[in-house]
């Protein structure tokens, strides 16, 4: 049985999605964090929202993730800007600005993304704000957070070509899982031949 090609964001799309969040709202600021953990380092959703303070490494930018099955994996983020580059706040920087806006007077000992109470956010939660801010940002695609996670993962193969590193990014126990992604690179391929002489 084929499985089903998942749909991914464009550029264009990730940018908008990204940019509908006010990052001097509490609530915004929070959320925008979960939704470039889902993009830009390619977690689950009970993932993002299982990270704890202590998982990551605020110098170096490793992030250690706690996956299905409790299994374990490492994945990094970008904790500064690129020299040189104007293109925004990195991963870590709008990290950083949460924790120390927001997240140190929280009643909470661990947990980097609870609500106001010091609580465990639910993953119904997660998926509405996607949603919306999906809707928001003119997105025509209906935005959940897995497809947030393809849209990391077909990214990252595009650019290392590398199908082993991109299963161990996504923490897939099986390259099986991670397969799909290559018809997407490969369809791209494939329609950028085809037009080469056009």
């Amino acid at each position: 049985m084929s499985r089903r090609i998942p749909q991914v964001l464009t550029a264009a799309e990730q940018r908008r999605l990204l940019a509908r969040f006010d990052p001097n709202d509490f609530y915004e600021l929070r959320n925008l964090c979960l939704v470039r953990l889902m993009l830009n380092a390619g977690l689950r959703a009970s993932e993002a929202l299982g990270v704890k303070v202590q998982d990551l490494n605020w110098q170096t930018g490793k992030l250690r993730v706690r996956g299905k099955g409790k299994k374990e994996r490492i994945v990094w983020i970008r904790m500064k800007r690129k020299k040189g580059r104007n293109n925004g706040l990195a991963d870590g920087e709008v990290l950083r600005l949460w924790r120390d806006r927001f997240w140190q007077d929280l009643p909470v000992e661990d947990l980097l993304f609870p609500t106001r109470q010091g609580r465990s956010l639910s993953d119904r939660y997660l998926r509405k704000v996607v949603k919306e801010a999906g809707l928001k940002a003119g997105i025509a695609t209906e935005v959940h957070p897995h497809l947030l996670r393809h849209t990391f993962a077909t990214d990252l193969l595009r650019k290392t070509r590398n199908l082993r590193l991109t299963q161990k990014a996504l923490g897939h126990s099986q390259i099986t899982s991670t397969q799909i992604y290559t018809h997407i690179v490969d369809d791209e391929l494939e329609e950028a031949l085809k037009t080469l002489r056009d």
